[in-house]
This record gives C-alpha cells, sequence and structure tokens, in this order.
C-alpha cells in the first residue's frame, strides 16, 4: 500500500540546451531532486524556481548549506570525482531543472572556452556566498543572519523594485538557515514587520530592501 502513494518521479524530457544533451524535470514544491549519498552522476540547472540544499549529520541533525534561485548550478561536485551525493537536494517552490550528465558538461567545458569561463565564475562566486554565510553564523547576531538570510533569498541587489516575494519558505527551515530556533525566528519575522522591513501573510513574505539597514548596523 506504502508504494501506491509514493509519488512517482518526474517525467524526464530529452531536449539540447545549447550544444549539450540534457534532460528536462519539473518538481513540485518539497519534492527531493537528488539525496544524500546517491551516486553523484550528473550536473543540475536550474531554470525556473528555487532549491534548498541540506546535509544531515550522523547523529541526525540536519542543516541548510545554501538556497539557489533560478540560473545556478549544483551538484558540480561530480566533475571532481565525486561518486556520491554529500547533500540533500529539494526544490523549495515548484521548479524546473536540466539534468545534464557528468560527460557532457566534460565536453562543453572543454570545448568552449566562454561557457567554462562562466561556469567556472559561477562556482567560485557561489562558494564565496557560502563562505560569508559561514562568517555570517560564527561572528553575527541572529537578528543580522535571519536579516541577511531574507535579503539572499529576495536576491537582494538582482531584482528590481522595492519588494520581493519569497519562495515559499516555512520558519523551521528558516531556523535551520539561521542557525537558531523557530521561537526566535518568530520573534524577529514580527519585529521586522512591524518595522515595515517585510510584509507577509499565510501565502507569501515580502522584503523590503531597507531591511539591508539591519545587516549594516553596528
Amino acid at each position: 500500500m506504502a508504494e501506491r502513494n509514493r509519488p512517482s518521479a518526474p517525467k524526464a524530457d530529452p531536449i539540447e540546451w545549447g550544444g549539450v544533451r540534457a534532460e528536462r524535470l519539473t518538481y513540485d514544491s518539497g519534492a527531493t531532486i537528488f539525496s544524500q549519498g546517491q551516486p553523484a552522476t550528473t550536473v543540475i540547472y536550474i531554470q525556473t524556481g528555487s532549491v534548498r540544499l541540506s546535509v544531515v549529520s550522523h547523529a541526525g541533525k540536519e542543516a541548510v548549506i545554501a538556497v539557489l534561485n533560478a540560473g545556478e548550478f549544483f551538484g558540480e561536485g561530480c566533475l571532481a570525482g565525486q561518486s556520491v551525493r554529500t547533500a540533500t537536494a529539494k526544490a523549495m517552490s515548484e521548479c524546473s531543472v536540466l539534468r545534464i550528465r557528468r560527460q557532457e558538461i566534460t565536453r562543453k567545458l572543454h570545448a568552449e572556452e566562454r561557457f567554462a569561463d562562466s561556469f567556472v565564475s559561477h562556482i567560485l562566486k557561489r562558494n564565496i556566498r557560502m563562505e560569508e554565510d559561514l562568517i555570517d553564523q560564527l561572528f553575527n547576531s541572529t537578528e543580522k543572519r535571519l536579516a541577511r538570510t531574507l535579503l539572499l533569498l529576495a536576491q537582494y541587489g538582482k531584482s528590481e523594485g522595492p519588494r520581493r516575494a519569497l519562495p515559499k519558505v516555512s520558519q523551521e527551515v528558516l531556523a535551520e538557515m539561521v542557525g537558531t530556533t523557530r521561537t526566535r525566528v518568530n520573534f524577529f519575522m514580527n519585529k521586522f514587520r512591524k518595522l515595515g522591513f517585510i510584509e507577509y501573510d499565510a501565502n507569501a513574505v515580502k522584503v523590503n530592501h531597507s531591511l539591508v539597514g539591519v545587516v549594516l548596523a553596528d
């Protein structure tokens, strides 16, 4: 009976993408794209939506290590000899991704210098951001860490207009990303709303760019 209720895997549609053979898949919000410990044989490119990467320790504690948006790659560890996935990737909203086999990406990197430069630049920028996340965790207060996380989710500096709706994300997930409790997240979310930095209801959270003032404050 449990097998009947298990959601079926999304259909993979073969396509050609910039001279690369790939498969397009669409995932519902909350769906698992790949799991920690599974074989690592493909690189994933996000066309639409957002994805979160998380890891689980031997003790069973989960930590969110990154939130990625449209236009970003992940799973590239397989290009450096990684045999299994070191993290779990889940869709934070309905999203469309391209799944590209390791051999195809390797061929593309060797054949096209412009693509290789762009790909390496993307990986470096993401690694810098993850280092900044670690520094943020070590040295900043919970309030500043939450404000920075909300701004990153809202793609501060990339989107137009004073406000941007976040992908649907629970306070439990925000707590994992910030490294605190849901109670503390709820306290500061209410504070940010009263100060006009964010707006939220049951359906969405909108971040005002003025929230950056919390991050920059001494």
